[in-house]
């Protein structure tokens, strides 16, 4: 692995007050050389630059430390990302931000999420290359497995950086929340609109909205919102509706 400078992800890493072990460095680097090599079969990701996918993909993963951590003081719905709390990251696709978090905080449990089964054997292969323990990869969707019976209301924290609607994420995500517990959404630009027509659909799904963290990548322009949605009462069992409405029919 002497082959890949690393000064630029740890500096990042500082950024974020995320200190890794040199074990935690190097899997990281396996993670990538597995992403690359998996990506010329199966498309995982357009990033592939080694620079790139540490900064696009590794540390915009980890920066949910700007709300779960010491990296945000005081901050009433934070906790702390070292402990054991049960995380699901719903649409994974390679495994971020889920994967990433799970390597950098080894105490999380984590469950990821995907609709590809492709998707799904790459985790699975990466998880058992780095000896990861407390992760399990689920093959399906989220309006399925957030039925009861499933994986509803298991979770302190629920993640995504799904490409999707504000309204559209929250009925997929909300209902694997425990009440009193998050779901943050990953966002590359500015959605006080979006935001804003999302905010019947928060209320009847349980959830409110807490607040933005907005923030750019560190030495770079890139542009991030995380969006804290706290769940506060139980989702109304109809949620989510059958595969497809959701995105059809967004809640409004």
């Amino acid at each position: 692995m002497n082959q890949y400078n690393t000064a630029q992800f740890e500096s990042d890493l500082k950024y974020l007050n995320i200190q890794l072990s040199q074990k935690q460095i190097e899997q990281f680097l396996v993670y990538y050389e597995m992403l690359a090599e998996w990506n010329q079969m199966i498309n995982l990701t357009a990033i592939t630059e080694y620079e790139d996918v540490m900064k696009k993909h590794f540390v915009d993963s980890l920066s949910l430390a700007k709300v779960c951590g010491s990296s945000e003081p005081g901050q009433s719905e934070a906790f702390d990302l070292s402990g054991t709390a049960a995380l699901i990251d719903v649409g994974t696709g390679a495994g971020f931000p889920g994967l990433a978090l799970k390597i950098a905080f080894p105490n999380l449990e984590v469950t990821l999420l995907d609709s590809l089964n492709k998707r799904i054997h790459f985790l699975d292969a990466v998880i058992e290359k780095l000896g990861l323990l407390g992760v399990r990869t689920v093959h399906g969707r989220a309006e399925d497995f957030a039925k009861p019976g499933q994986l509803r209301e298991s979770f302190d924290l629920c993640v995504s950086r799904a490409v999707a609607n504000l309204s559209v994420l929250s009925e997929y995500c909300l209902p694997f929340v425990k009440q009193g517990g998050l779901f943050i959404s990953y966002k590359s630009e500015r959605i006080s609109q979006e935001i804003s027509a999302a905010g019947k659909a928060i209320s009847v799904l349980g959830g409110k909205l807490k607040r933005q963290v907005e923030f750019t990548l560190p030495d770079s322009d890139i542009y991030r919102n995380l969006v804290v949605i706290q769940k506060q009462k139980t989702t109304p069992k109809k949620y989510p509706r059958k595969a497809g409405l959701p995105t059809k029919e967004p809640l409004s």
